[in-house]
């Protein structure tokens, strides 16, 4: 986690000392997160996107970036075992899960159009880029049944890393750069869990 923060830190610097502009947006999102063998769960929080283009043309740029989520997430989960039923089975349980996570990605982005860069006047734009980030959740210990009716117990807290992908459209707001932004993303966790993180988030870029 250090040394994937560190290199965030570095590669913004040294982005930044070529780049030619800077901008930031601040919006909601909703997010699902499915982990191997168990329910998936979906979640509401906020983003925090700021990003460095560090080329720039009238139409379009490219910029790199650290789009930051901190989201509150559950499910209603029934742990049921076919071979003993519900009645015999001590581990049954229908209780909530609730859960908190926090997922930041280095993304490059090639970004068209309205929102690509302060100066662009387009009223329509868009976006796509894919990077690697972390993804960072509470512990927490669910219980569930393999394919032979065996119990099992799964951690799915922790820090995971892997790949990230997302494209969006922005909508241009005024004269100065401004934009309403969609975006859809995705991460990838390369763990045992196999982490598979969807996303859909609204923001208005400053």
């Amino acid at each position: 986690m250090k040394k994937l923060l560190l290199l965030a830190i570095v590669c913004l610097s040294a982005t930044g000392a070529f780049s030619q502009s800077f901008m930031h947006g601040v919006g909601v999102t909703v997010m699902v997160d499915k982990a191997k063998d168990l329910d998936a769960r979906a979640g509401f929080g906020f983003t925090y996107s700021p990003r460095f283009n560090f080329v720039e043309t009238e139409s379009m740029s490219v910029s790199v970036g650290i789009p930051m989520s901190a989201v509150i997430s559950g499910s209603y989960n029934v742990t049921y075992n076919s071979r003993t039923g519900w009645e015999d089975d001590p581990y049954a349980t229908d209780e909530p899960s609730v859960g908190v996570f926090f997922n930041a990605p280095l993304i490059v982005n090639l970004n068209l159009g309205a929102g690509s860069t302060h100066d662009n006047e387009s009223r329509l734009g868009g976006f796509f880029g894919a990077g690697f980030g972390l993804h960072l959740s509470a512990s927490t210990d669910q219980v569930f049944y393999d394919e032979n009716g065996n119990v099992e117990y799964r951690n799915t807290g922790g820090t995971v890393f892997g790949p990230a992908a997302n494209a969006g459209m922005r909508i241009g707001v005024g004269n100065s750069g401004k934009n309403i932004e969609i975006k859809l993303s995705y991460f990838k966790g390369l763990d045992d869990n196999k982490l598979n993180l969807f996303g859909l988030a609204g923001l208005f870029n400053f």
